[in-house]
């Protein structure tokens, strides 16, 4: 291979995951105490074994029931498509051990006479934007959330069949001169019914894989390179093959490992959590860069220290790496945005429910919504960042 030219993978699960379905569930946690209160706090967690879910975490605003709680956890799992045998929204237990948030954290975030709000945790926060795609992701991500969200969208209208929520997929692409070329390589391991052997489920499977990469991408792949359940049978998945918890698919949730992370996960968390709210603000950030022309690419990172207000640190990288162009962006960010964890929510409207969507296939490339879903993906900052 020549010296500019590699590959690299990137990997996603379906909402069937069960890592994803504790996601879904943190994150209708979320928006059911956001509907009652825009101002509540949540942090919750969840568990997913075998017919069995356990939320925990602290919350703070309008009282919730139990009952009220695990009836919406019935409704997700529903909505996934889980009843199965280990594993059914009509027969699982389900606990809830939520509690009051501390207090000493309350004390480092609210506002108080001359103290702005502060963040929820210390961290870091990376955004991203890239001109790989129209969406500005990066490819291999993107076609592996397609994937599956085509897939899931089939299975649902009864169009696929003998296939099952829990999927993952993987997608190796050429890069040349830092473009990519052309996949390599595709892999796709689904759960399906006893009643489909391993033909059916590759005949089933590999019209969604031509759907979702484009033509100029995909037309040589040698057909060897497509793996479809490459182990064989997979028969028992979700909760029922594997325990499930919530923020473990963190890379999966945001570039794929394309950019760095910084560690925090999103799903359970309202928006006083720069974990959540800052990376959003930085994808924002990025991407109206990148759709001004800027660069190719940007990188910014974002530093936050608890119950401070402003960020610590904002750093930028740009493709072509060039520190006059990154300063002129650092001083219209500084000018024009203020990236406290309050500034941020009002920017983007962030005290809404708006997150159970987001829990599953990507918390970025996908379109904004008017319900309010995806404000971070809106490019309605381009003119400020024209050089």
């Amino acid at each position: 291979m020549k010296k500019n030219n590699y590959l690299f993978t990137s990997e996603s699960v379906s909402e069937g995951h069960p890592d994803k379905v504790c996601d879904r569930i943190s994150d209708m946690v979320v928006d059911s105490y956001l509907s009652k209160d825009p101002f509540s706090r949540v942090a919750c967690e969840t568990l997913t074994t075998t017919n069995k879910v356990v939320l925990a975490g602290e919350t703070r605003g309008p009282k919730i029931e139990k009952d009220e709680l695990i009836s919406k956890v019935k409704n997700c799992i529903k909505d996934i498509g889980y009843d199965q045998e280990g594993f059914s929204w009509k027969t699982a237990d389900i606990e809830t051990h939520l509690h009051e948030q501390s207090a000493d954290i309350a004390m480092g975030v609210d506002s108080k006479d001359n103290k702005d709000e502060g963040a929820g945790d210390q961290g870091i926060m990376f955004g991203y934007a890239c001109n790989e795609t129209e969406e500005l992701m990066p490819a291999p991500i993107y076609y592996s959330h397609k994937i599956l969200r085509l897939m899931a969208d089939d299975r649902k209208k009864g169009i696929l069949k003998g296939i099952e929520p829990d999927s993952k997929s993987q997608v190796t692409m050429l890069y040349e001169n830092e473009k990519p070329v052309k996949v390599t390589s595709v892999v796709i391991s689904t759960q399906h019914s006893k009643d489909l052997n391993q033909e059916k489920v590759r005949e089933a499977i590999i019209p969604y894989i031509k759907k979702s990469i484009p033509d100029n991408y995909i037309t040589d792949i040698n057909p060897k390179e497509i793996y479809i359940n490459p182990t064989g049978q997979f028969i028992i998945g979700g909760p029922d093959g594997d325990t499930g918890l919530t923020g473990r698919k963190i890379i999966v949730d945001t570039y794929g490992g394309a950019a760095p992370h910084g560690g925090g996960a999103f799903s359970g968390k309202d928006p006083t959590k720069v974990d959540r709210s800052a990376a959003y603000a930085s994808r924002y950030l990025a991407k109206n860069i990148v759709s001004a022309g800027v660069s190719e690419k940007c990188l910014i990172q974002l530093a936050y220290a608890i119950g401070v207000s402003k960020p610590l640190s904002i750093f930028i990288k740009l493709a072509d790496k060039d520190s006059e162009k990154v300063d002129k962006i650092k001083s219209i960010i500084e000018k024009n945005f203020n990236l406290s964890p309050r500034g941020i929510r009002e920017l983007l409207k962030l005290n809404n429910p708006i997150y159970e969507i987001t829990s599953s296939y990507g918390h970025f490339g996908r379109k904004p919504t008017n319900k309010g879903e995806f404000t971070w993906e809106k490019t309605d900052k381009v003119d400020l960042f024209k050089l």
